[in-house]
């Protein structure tokens, strides 16, 4: 790591730590600047803006940054692994498979069950977790037999509608109450992550990425393309079976909790590409992990801002769409592919 990289990873992290505070000031509910720097808001436990800074709005933002970095980091992962600058959860299918499964529960299940206790919310991961990696492993199948990146990001297209014809099946013979909880949910929300929530979504995001940092090497390996990475020692089928239970986990985890969020995963690893101006994943996905955060701690401001707190799927498409037509038209590699 070199000082510029040095530089960038401290500016990353300095940006996060300034929205993270103003993600704890700012919201539907107006707190005085005298009020939230009292001792009584950043200590007190009684008091009303101690209440609503660290039950409300301090686990919103944890939600943010973790969320944040695990959809960014399972983008990148998959951009890698399918060698297409267009592969992310949402768009390959792999959110879609999560929703499919979670839907299940939430639209054939008791709502309050699912919603609120934590043994539900342990279902709804699980639920989440099976249903993307069966996704990634029919991808991971195309994968051997179909060279070509376009037909597979089609492949995912094609499931994910797949997928969202059965959701709407279940979704008209659902019931009221179960088709409300999954309305919501399906809009994505760093709210839902309740304090009694925040301890076992923290430890499972923070485990997942942590497993991601751990796919560094293979994934350089990756890059110089199958034959030189199995040249290097690398087994290609063990690598991508891991390849297929880390980016399911992150996946999972998010979207059990905040519901299925678009375009993070697919234009971070971009952002970072441009920012950092290097492959290494050794530095590219810490990168990207702390870019993703960042973006999410910004999305997460701007939904909560209005008195009526807008859906972070309204949000999210407005950062992440011209990101990824202005990186498409500015690389030269992509372009040419």
């Amino acid at each position: 790591m070199n000082t510029k990289h040095r530089i960038i990873f401290l500016i990353l992290s300095l940006l996060i730590l300034f929205f993270a505070a103003l993600g704890l000031y700012l919201g539907s509910v107006r707190i005085p600047l005298r009020e939230f720097f009292s001792s009584e808001a950043l200590f007190g436990k009684d008091s009303i803006y101690g209440y609503i800074i660290w039950k409300t709005r301090f686990p919103r933002v944890v939600t943010a940054i973790l969320a944040g970095a695990a959809l960014s980091a399972a983008g990148l992962i998959l951009q890698t692994c399918f060698s297409n600058p267009l592969a992310g959860p949402s768009i390959l299918g792999i959110s879609s498979g999560a929703e499919l499964s979670a839907s299940l529960l939430l639209l054939t299940g008791s709502a309050a069950t699912f919603g609120l206790k934590l043994g539900g919310t342990l279902a709804l991961v699980l639920a989440s977790f099976v249903g993307s990696a069966c996704v990634i492993a029919v991808l991971l199948f195309f994968a051997r037999t179909v060279r070509n990146g376009n037909v597979l990001l089609i492949i995912g297209l094609m499931i994910g509608y797949f997928v969202s014809s059965i959701v709407s099946l279940l979704s008209y013979n659902s019931a009221a109450e179960g088709l409300r909880a999954f309305l919501l949910w399906g809009m994505g929300s760093f709210d839902a992550v309740s304090p009694s929530r925040l301890a076992i979504f923290s430890v499972l995001e923070i485990v997942s990425l942590f497993m991601a940092l751990l796919l560094m090497k293979p994934l350089n390996a990756l890059l110089l393309g199958p034959r030189y990475a199995e040249n290097l020692g690398l087994n290609i089928k063990r690598a991508r079976a891991l390849i297929l239970a880390v980016v399911g986990l992150l996946v999972a985890v998010t979207t059990a909790f905040c519901g299925p969020i678009s375009f993070i995963g697919l234009s971070v690893p971009h952002l970072a590409r441009r920012v950092l101006g290097s492959s290494n994943h050794n530095l590219l996905l810490p990168t990207t992990m702390l870019c993703g955060s960042l973006l999410a701690l910004i999305c997460c401001i701007i939904t909560v801002i209005p008195a009526q707190n807008l859906p972070l799927n309204a949000v999210t498409p407005l950062f992440g769409v011209p990101i990824v037509v202005y990186v498409l038209l500015k690389s030269r590699h992509y372009a040419e592919n």
